[in-house]
């Protein structure tokens, strides 16, 4: 039977001991099957530990956590069978070829059975691996020592490694920490492509902000506590307004303009203009002052988060 969220969590609270407040505080959240999640966060926020928790290497204090309808308290082993774990610092045997980490993690999640050599493998697994090798661009490179590999070659390494067994969720927790812009772009086609190829679902924590603007669903997680939720483009809208920033050579002339449309502006030019209940097109054609300078700016994620994170900190 298909399950509707392949995470489920409930009423999280952890409490590490000796502890006055709680790491994480009452945190519910879901996600669907097949779906890109991300959960944001400052450090310290309690990202770490609820990524610990579903992956079954932490206890919680209280609360329930389902990953693919296995509860991670009572069945952790089930729930070890379904998930696949990418970290941020990497956790590969140097000494090894890449395909010998990858045989030895089959062996370990009890696949197949175990082989000195890589021929006198099963067939079923020559296949896979070399499957996955040639979708992430190391087919060439698989027999090799992972001593010789570069960072980006690591964490291609790790994708394979992490999807061997076929898990129904991939954590990735910070997975492109270190990675110059190429890498990180190349280890995200990627991710996608087996996201779609495999219906994977993506539970992703990061730093960078633009990795997480492709997802379905978006956690804010802030002192224990989520403090706002949505996807991508709610969360931007519901927080950050959308401007433009206008000039002209007569600004007295724009300036009364302005202000004659009720439009909201700062500035004492150029002018940062609100937008609100029209696009920044429609506000545009109604200015009849001829325009020195004009940039229509929408928030990215990142200005969303930014203001998020500030807002809460504010309060505190």
């Amino acid at each position: 039977m298909e399950l509707k969220h392949i995470i489920e969590v409930s009423h999280l609270i952890k409490r590490y001991k000796k502890a006055t407040e709680n790491s994480v505080d009452d945190v519910s959240f879901f996600v669907e099957q097949g779906s890109f999640f991300s959960l944001l966060g400052p450090n310290g926020a309690g990202k770490t530990t609820i990524i610990s928790i579903l992956t079954s290497i932490l206890s919680l204090t209280s609360g329930a956590v389902h990953i693919a309808g296995f509860d991670t308290e009572k069945e952790p082993h089930s729930v070890r069978q379904n998930i696949g774990v990418i970290f941020q610092n990497p956790s590969l045997d140097l000494n090894l070829t890449a395909e010998e980490n990858v045989r030895f993690h089959a062996v370990l999640y009890h696949l197949y059975p175990f082989r000195p050599t890589y021929s006198l493998m099963p067939q079923a697994y020559k296949n896979k691996v070399m499957e996955l090798a040639e979708l992430v661009g190391i087919q060439n490179d698989i027999h090799k020592p992972v001593k010789t590999y570069s960072g980006g070659m690591k964490r291609k390494l790790e994708i394979i490694r992490s999807l061997i067994h076929k898990p129904k969720v991939l954590f990735l927790d910070e997975p492109t920490t270190g990675l110059d812009p190429i890498s990180r772009k190349n280890v995200w086609q990627y991710l996608q492509e087996i996201r779609k190829k495999e219906d994977i679902t993506i539970f992703l924590t990061t730093h960078y902000l633009e990795e997480a603007e492709g997802s379905d669903y978006i956690s804010i997680i802030d002192h224990g506590k989520i403090i706002a939720d949505g996807t991508p483009s709610e969360i931007k809208e519901k927080l950050i307004k959308k401007y433009c920033v206008v000039d002209a050579k007569q600004r007295d002339t724009l300036k009364n303009e302005l202000d004659f449309h009720k439009w909201k502006s700062e500035g004492v030019g150029p002018f940062s203009v609100k937008i609100e209940g029209e696009t920044g097109q429609e506000m545009i054609q109604k200015i009849k002052t001829p325009l020195s300078y004009l940039e229509i700016h929408n928030p990215t994620l990142e200005d969303a988060y930014v203001e998020i994170i500030s807002k809460n900190n504010a309060h505190d």
